[in-house]
């Protein structure tokens, strides 16, 4: 008998909760699991330096299975490098790996990668080209529009083109520039004005590419909007801040049947995850610390975080802590 023809499925990076620091760890990707079963998820950066160095490499590239499809987001210049941390992360089963040249940061800037190479683009070419020859993964680049005063369309034209030339699969385009002198990391996110124009434009001039629109989108119905212009939309802050409000994107984006996602949902399907971490030496807190963002805009919601917080810090936290926490919630029709 003929198998059934292959479902037409959207790709995961249809929508992409983007690489973020101290926030995109791998208790919060599983987190974000349990609200999506689609989106694709990015680890925090990992500089491919430490890679090579490290000893530790199980603590920066290990996640559960549950994650995928998640990809690997690095920093470096180097291409030998990052040809070697792309061979990592296809041997450790990430489904892509992502190349950051958009943080703006002074300490990514002293190591001469991040946002700083967009005044680079051959180098980012040869990058990308390395990584390409290292693994089969699909290699993506996170940038911005433009930074201090290279800041043209023309020369945000020229980088992309140089460097998909190069082999680059995907660009996930912040649409804002990068003030590199006289902002921190935390004023570039907020204080450049958006310019969703810019990039919309740039995928009019490129249709060829695959490119994802990320900034400024603080909704579902936000980004249902900007795929009506570009391939992908990827969300930040605001998918860390307010995880439920993105609980209907799978339907939304791709098309899947409704779910009933709720807090207490969330914190129970976290339980086997929490187990795990726990049995290999891990505090409950480390989960936990996400969480807290997981209820808002209702009765009782400061007293449940507060509650958390407190037991979740003690020595010794258990199971038990998050179990009385969904139960706290079920009782209160969440």
């Amino acid at each position: 008998m003929d198998s059934p023809p292959p479902i037409d499925r959207e790709p995961a990076w249809r929508f992409s909760v983007a690489p973020m620091l101290d926030c995109t760890d791998r208790h919060f990707r599983v987190l974000m699991r349990q609200i999506s079963r689609r989106a694709l998820l990015y680890s925090e950066m990992v500089v491919a330096q430490a890679l090579h160095h490290s000893k530790r490499r199980e603590r920066l590239l290990a996640f559960d299975p549950v994650e995928h499809p998640i990809a690997l987001q690095v920093g470096g210049d180097d291409p030998a490098l990052l040809a070697e941390a792309t061979k990592m992360a296809a041997d450790w089963g990430y489904d892509e790996i992502n190349l950051n040249v958009g943080c703006p940061s002074p300490r990514v800037q002293a190591g001469n990668f991040g946002a700083c190479l967009m005044a680079e683009p051959e180098q980012v070419a040869r990058c990308v080209e390395a990584m390409c020859q290292a693994s089969p993964l699909p290699v993506t680049v996170k940038h911005r529009v433009g930074i201090d005063d290279l800041d043209s369309d023309a020369l945000l034209q020229t980088f992309v083109d140089l460097v998909a030339a190069g082999g680059a699969s995907r660009f996930a385009i912040h649409a804002r520039k990068a003030w590199l002198e006289g902002l921190d990391p935390k004023q570039n996110r907020t204080i450049p004005p958006l310019q969703h124009n810019r990039v919309i434009a740039l995928k009019q001039r490129r249709p060829e590419l695959t490119i994802e629109l990320n900034g400024g989108l603080d909704t579902p119905e936000q980004c249902l909007d900007a795929l009506r212009s570009c391939d992908g939309a990827m969300v930040g802050r605001s998918a860390y801040a307010h995880p439920l409000r993105w609980g209907c994107v799978d339907q939304l984006i791709y098309g899947e049947s409704e779910r009933n996602i709720t807090a207490s949902g969330v914190v129970l399907g976290l339980i086997p995850h929490a187990q795990a971490h726990l049995e290999r030496g891990g505090r409950l807190w480390d989960l936990c610390r996400h969480l807290v963002q997981l209820v808002e805009g209702v009765p009782g919601a400061r007293h449940w975080r507060s509650n958390l917080g407190l037991k979740a810090q003690r020595r010794g936290a258990d199971i038990p802590v998050l179990e009385e926490a969904a139960r706290q919630l079920l009782d209160a029709g969440l």
